[in-house]
Order: C-alpha cells, then sequence, then structure tokens
C-alpha cells in the first residue's frame, strides 16, 4: 500500500490548533465502537477474539429473516407453527427469555420478528427458524452462509438463539459490523429495535434493550448474556449528527452493561466535533498514475467530505491517503481510487473513500517508457 500526502494535517492545523486525544476506559471484557456509515472504528478493546454471543446471536437470525421478507420468500402476515422442541426449549419451561408462544399455536411472521429483538424470545427464534428452512440446524447454515456474505469472517452460528454451544462464536468487530449491515440494508425494519414493550399471550414485556427507554437517543438492537459469557449489548445512536455503533460484552451485572453501554455510546457522541473539511468537488490529493496520459489523478469526495474530530487537546491528528501504487490506466472518473484516514495520536479516528475526479486514458510508448525508467532507479513514488 503506497501512502501519500499528509495534506489534511496542515489544513486542521491552520483552522483547529486544539484537539483531543482519543481514550476511553470500559470495564467490558470486549468492545467496539464504530461510525455507522463508514465503518470507522474510533474504539476497540480485544474485538476480535472469539465470544460467546449468547443472545446477540438473534441479531444474525434477524437478519436472515429480513433476506427471506425482502427476497418474497416470507411474507410479515405468515404464520409459523409453534412445535413441541420450539415450546420445550425455548418456551416457559425452559427458563430462558420467552414469548410464552403456546404448543401447537401459529404465530405471524411480524409478532415473532417483534418478539425476537424486543422479548428475546426464544422459542420465536425457534420458530422462525423451523418455519423458513425446517430445523434449527438447517438455518443455522443459512446464518453463517449470510455471514460469509456479509464479511463476517469470524464467527460461526449453531442455532438461531444463542443458547450456549462450544461451537458458536462471534466478536466484536463482528457483531458491529452485523448491526451495520442491518441499519444500511433494511432501514425499513429498523423500528422494530426501538420498540418498547411487546405483549403476547396477555404478558407484556419490556424492550429488553433498557437504554433504549433511556432518553440519551439510543434505538437499539440487541443485548445478550449466558453464565459462562457473563452480560453483553449492541447499541446504536445517531446522537451528535452521525449514527454510532457499539458493543461491549463479558460484563457482570444487567447495570454494570447498561452502564458500559452508556458511557461509550454517549462518549462517542459528544467527544468529537463535526468538521466540513472539503466542499463538493474540491482535490484532496493526487494518486500517481504509471504509463499515463498525465502522470497524475486528482482524488475527490463523493460530495462534501465531513469529518468528525476529537474535541479538547493539542498535537493530536493526522492525515494520510492510502491508494495501491502504482495505478495503471485507464483511470475511469468517478472510480475509487483511494481512502483518507485521519488518526489521533496513531488512532484512527475517521476514514473517507476518495475518488478519480477525471478519466486518464494510456500514455503513449515515450510516456511509459519514462515511468518504467523511474520505477526502475527510484521505485514509484
Amino acid at each position: 500500500m503506497k501512502r501519500l500526502g499528509y495534506i489534511l494535517v496542515a489544513l486542521l492545523a491552520l483552522v483547529f490548533p486544539a484537539w483531543a486525544q482519543v481514550s476511553f476506559e470500559t470495564a467490558a471484557k470486549y468492545a467496539i465502537l464504530m461510525d455507522a456509515e463508514t465503518g470507522t472504528v474510533i474504539f476497540q478493546k480485544d474485538a476480535d477474539l472469539p465470544m460467546e454471543p449468547a443472545s446477540m446471536a438473534k441479531l444474525m437470525t434477524i437478519a436472515v429473516v429480513f433476506n427471506e421478507v425482502r427476497a418474497g420468500r416470507v411474507k410479515l402476515t405468515d404464520e409459523f407453527f409453534v412445535s413441541e422442541h420450539a415450546w420445550r426449549t425455548g418456551g416457559a419451561s425452559s427458563g430462558g427469555s420467552t414469548m410464552f408462544a403456546d404448543l401447537n399455536s401459529k404465530i405471524p411472521v411480524n409478532d415473532l420478528i417483534r418478539s425476537v429483538i424486543i422479548q428475546s424470545g426464544n422459542d420465536a427464534a425457534i420458530v422462525l427458524a423451523e418455519g423458513i428452512a425446517g430445523s434449527e440446524g438447517s438455518f443455522a447454515n443459512m446464518m453463517n452462509e449470510l455471514a460469509d456474505t456479509i464479511g463476517l469472517t469470524s464467527s460461526h452460528f449453531t442455532n438461531p438463539t444463542g443458547l450456549p454451544d462450544p461451537d458458536m462464536r462471534v466478536t466484536a468487530r463482528d457483531l458491529a459490523n452485523l448491526a451495520r449491515y442491518l441499519i444500511h440494508d433494511f432501514p425499513e425494519y429498523y423500528h422494530y429495535f426501538s420498540e418498547p414493550e411487546m405483549e403476547w399471550n396477555g404478558i407484556k414485556q419490556p424492550n429488553r434493550n433498557s437504554l433504549v427507554e433511556m432518553g440519551i437517543g439510543v434505538d437499539g438492537l440487541k443485548t445478550g448474556h449466558t453464565e459462562a459469557s457473563g452480560y453483553g449489548s449492541v447499541i446504536s445512536t445517531a446522537e451528535g449528527g452521525r449514527r454510532l455503533i457499539g458493543v461491549v460484552h463479558g460484563l457482570t451485572s444487567m447495570s454494570q452493561r447498561a452502564e458500559e453501554g452508556r458511557k461509550l455510546i454517549t462518549w462517542g457522541a459528544r467527544a468529537f466535533e463535526r468538521f466540513d473539511a472539503y466542499p463538493e468537488g474540491a482535490v484532496v490529493a493526487y494518486a500517481k498514475v504509471y504509463g499515463g496520459l498525465t502522470d497524475s489523478v486528482a482524488l475527490i469526495g463523493n460530495g462534501p467530505i465531513s469529518l468528525y474530530i476529537p474535541r479538547g487537546s493539542r498535537k493530536c491528528l493526522n492525515g494520510e491517503v492510502t491508494y495501491m501504487s502504482p495505478l495503471m490506466p485507464p483511470v475511469v472518473a468517478g472510480t475509487k481510487i483511494a481512502e483518507l484516514r485521519v488518526l489521533c495520536d496513531d488512532q484512527l479516528v475517521q476514514t473517507a473513500p476518495l475518488y478519480a475526479a477525471s478519466d486518464v486514458g494510456e500514455g503513449d510508448i515515450v510516456r511509459k517508457a519514462t515511468d518504467a525508467l523511474k520505477q526502475l532507479a527510484f521505485g514509484w513514488l
């Protein structure tokens, strides 16, 4: 990867001479905070270590269900049968989170989705799995296939509930990316995650994500707990002008889970300030082009580039533009070429994609020979 630039550093130093260091501490064993739009990781703690997902695995269950609904293979009005297996494994007698579904009844998919998200109903998750794939095992195969498709490289799912299984694992990073996928790809269904309560069979249960009702802007997504893994949560907010996704896991109680989640998401929303760095069409940097009609191409954003920069102290920011070098012609205007990376004390706080501002065709034989000599003599600079 060839690095070009540090253009952003001079700009920020002139306009904003003082910014804070990016620092945060959490009692969670595993944690991550991510910018939902760009996927930039703002904070992480053992985010790539495997962990038991507990009921946070139900986010993948819901992702599969949403895909089936979108593809037209399942309708929200379809009714799925409550088998004895679903009733015994996930029902009231199991001692876990439940919808209190009646044995041999039929329940609309819409209500099953609401139960999985709001109540964390294990019976509802199993009913969805059996209704879609015939069995939990077949549904788990669908979960893993979708996980591979969306790039969750460190996760493996064995059931739709998150009930303990030694072969099931996720990472905090994969859970954050799964949440990002749900938010970006299924905005029409995101309202489920912020519903305050659900009633079924005359039993009203509140949203298990207590942060939803705390008035701090959290509108999702899912909690989880087992004795072995501790307490965890996948959370999101659009407070502060941008959407953030946080994951905390390995905590000792529901109250600690709520507090550590609140601290992480509130810090992310308040510790950064929006800076309109480049107007639409402004050149951020230039990338070298090997053997082209011109020796470089201007790089611009897809519209204006706004960055979220840490508030407060001094000598924090550094910027770089990265791209695979050398670029080979033809280069087509609008093609993603590079990435602008903004760092605070060597910790990445923001990224933005950069695109070719113009076409660059192939140069003549003299241009190609000259560039070849440069590369041979000096490397590609």
